[in-house]
């Protein structure tokens, strides 16, 4: 399972001109489910994101999690990270799963954050969705937990 988190002032998710999700301060997290993922994965990467320093503390080094700094999580779904680009001029998706292993996966997620966060927003799984944010920093990881 893979994370690609930004650290945002804000962050915000429309459909169809209509806005599903929005945060402030926190982490915007596109997710990209492989095939294998399971729930140990998930359970993992969550882990990871919540403790994953990346805020500044008050000597301005990156010593805080999104929780210390009461941010936001806004989780978009994101196929394309399972992107295999080793070749050639066209990503592969060999390593993506199934459409409906990652939106069950994806909603593991999502529901694990929301027992664990207490901001938790969403894009929408397989919709065409629009994503804007303000990347501070910038500051971009990109976390993945490989399945065993």
């Amino acid at each position: 399972m893979i994370a690609l988190l930004q650290r945002v002032s804000e962050a915000w998710v429309d459909v169809k001109g209509e806005r599903i999700g929005e945060i402030d301060t926190g982490l915007m997290v596109l997710i990209g489910v492989e095939r294998g993922d399971s729930g140990q994965q998930a359970d993992r990467l969550l882990e990871r994101l919540l403790g994953y320093r990346v805020f500044c503390d008050a000597q301005g080094r990156m010593n805080l999690g999104v929780g210390e700094v009461g941010g936001g999580l806004l989780l978009v779904p994101q196929f394309t990270l399972a992107a295999d680009t080793s070749r050639g001029r066209r990503p592969g998706f060999s390593q993506a799963a199934s459409p409906e292993e990652a939106i069950k996966w994806f909603e593991y997620f999502v529901a694990q954050a929301r027992l664990r966060h207490p901001v938790v927003e969403t894009g929408q799984f397989g919709a065409d969705m629009q994503v804007g944010l303000v990347n501070t920093g910038p500051v971009t990881f990109w976390l993945q937990v490989r399945p065993v």
